[in-house]
């Protein structure tokens, strides 16, 4: 288990209806891009613990697409995406929908950069249509399953 005190931040940007959420790593950027390339690592540490991901499609490449749900207590949440760029240790630029609400469709970006001693400043930023939308991604508990998706993500890593 990890021992980690990096710190999750969450922000929205004041000008654009954007979320961007930060966090540093104790692994190489290369680990950490991989993490979240690879369907079996990814599922070892997306959402929260209570979950079970099961994927459903993953082509992890520009064009490609993706799917997938988080299956607890008899209940479904599905997810679903299109992969636009995708830079080896660098980038990842998706589509993001929740099959609940299939009208609203974010564009995000993460950036895995590299710091000093192996470390990596991961970078995601999902942009929607409107405040309300993305005041309502915010509502939605978002910020305690990425909290605790990155917690299982530094677990991961650690492996």
């Amino acid at each position: 288990m990890s021992t980690t005190t990096n710190e999750t931040t969450i922000e929205v940007d004041p000008d654009v209806p954007l979320v961007r959420i930060v966090r540093e790593f104790d692994a190489p950027p290369d680990k950490v891009f991989r993490a979240h390339t690879d369907p079996q690592l990814v599922c070892r540490w997306l959402g929260p613990r209570r979950h079970e991901m099961v994927v459903d499609r993953w082509d992890c490449r520009p064009g490609g697409e993706w799917a997938y749900r988080h299956v607890s207590d008899g209940e479904e949440y599905a997810f679903r995406g299109c992969f636009h760029d995708v830079v080896e240790g660098e980038r990842i630029v998706q589509t993001f929908t929740f099959e609940g609400m299939p009208e609203q469709v974010a564009l995000e970006k993460v950036r895995f950069e590299a710091l000093p001693g192996g470390r990596t400043r991961l970078v995601g930023e999902s942009l929607v249509d409107s405040f309300a939308d993305r005041d309502a991604f915010v509502a939605s508990g978002m910020e305690g399953g990425v909290r605790e998706g990155y917690e299982r993500l530094d677990e991961v890593l650690a492996g």
